[in-house]
């Protein structure tokens, strides 16, 4: 399934992508007090949901422009994992990491598909970072190994907006990954059950039409069940929670000559599980 964060004359509320418009999550259920896709997957709510589609419950209703929200646009955590494919420690220079390499992002920097981000002033070195992100679907503190997957509500794309002259400032990152609008997110949560295999969902990165990057998760050096692991033995986990998997090869901090975001730049990323994630970039 796909579910959505929509806005609505009632606020922002979860809904169900259809081919055919979005239904809403909620009040499939029969639920007036909730609305937040967070406090559904929270409830356990997803199964219910499914039942209820599949019964043809609900009326679909189309979404204008700009209506559909970042899935999660409330998360308590946004952990970011770097240098967590093999091509891009590859080409950054750097050897492979341990354990993975963490830093957090905050709500101002999640954006819905289709926002335009407006490039920080402190900054002249913006670069891109196609990302497979997964949600937490139930709370996970010191999970095993082959109990991880059953902690995962649904996968989706998140561009992971980097200023490396201001990531390059001090021995943390977080000072380039943090400024308002660096984390696009969307455009919808898939299910595991339509997503498919942890490590075949694949991503790529177009800049004004030219790939730049391409790759699945198989190649991360961390999988999906490794990071819930490892992660939820560092943490509590909570429903919501976001995380972002790390980027492939071809970033523009490895272009000879490396090549930055401008004004006008469109991205996308795309991924045959997932769906597109559009930005365009403004100065």
């Amino acid at each position: 399934m796909k579910f959505v964060t929509y806005s609505s004359d009632r606020g922002p509320r979860a809904g169900v992508q259809t081919e055919v418009g979005v239904i809403d999550a909620w009040d499939l259920i029969g639920d007036t007090e909730s609305a937040s896709l967070k406090d559904l997957i929270a409830s356990g709510g997803i199964d219910q949901i499914r039942a209820a589609v599949e019964a043809g419950k609900g009326e679909a209703t189309m979404v204008g422009a700009g209506g559909i929200l970042a899935p999660i646009p409330d998360p308590d955590k946004i952990i970011c994992v770097g240098l967590n494919y093999r091509s891009h420690a590859e080409e950054t220079g750097m050897d492979l990491p341990k354990a993975p390499t963490i830093f957090g992002k905050y709500r101002n920097a999640l954006v819905p598909d289709g926002a335009t981000v407006t490039l920080p002033a402190a900054s002249s070195m913006v670069d891109y970072e196609a990302e497979v992100a997964f949600v937490i679907g139930r709370r996970a503190s010191e999970v095993g190994l082959d109990d991880a997957l059953d902690h995962v509500a649904g996968y989706t794309l998140l561009n992971d907006l980097s200023a490396r002259d201001l990531q390059g400032l001090t021995m943390q990152w977080m000072a380039g990954k943090v400024f308002d609008g660096s984390a696009p997110c969307g455009p919808a949560l898939i299910t595991p059950d339509e997503a498919g295999p942890h490590d075949g969902i694949g991503i790529s990165m177009l800049v004004n039409g030219e790939k730049r990057q391409s790759s699945s998760t198989g190649d991360l050096i961390f999988s999906v069940p490794q990071l819930v692991s490892t992660l939820s033995s560092w943490m509590t986990l909570e429903p919501g929670d976001i995380i972002a998997t790390g980027t492939p090869s071809g970033v523009g901090l490895a272009m000879d000559p490396r090549t930055w975001l401008e004004d006008g730049d469109e991205l996308v990323v795309s991924s045959p599980q997932l769906g597109e994630l559009r930005t365009r970039i403004a100065r």
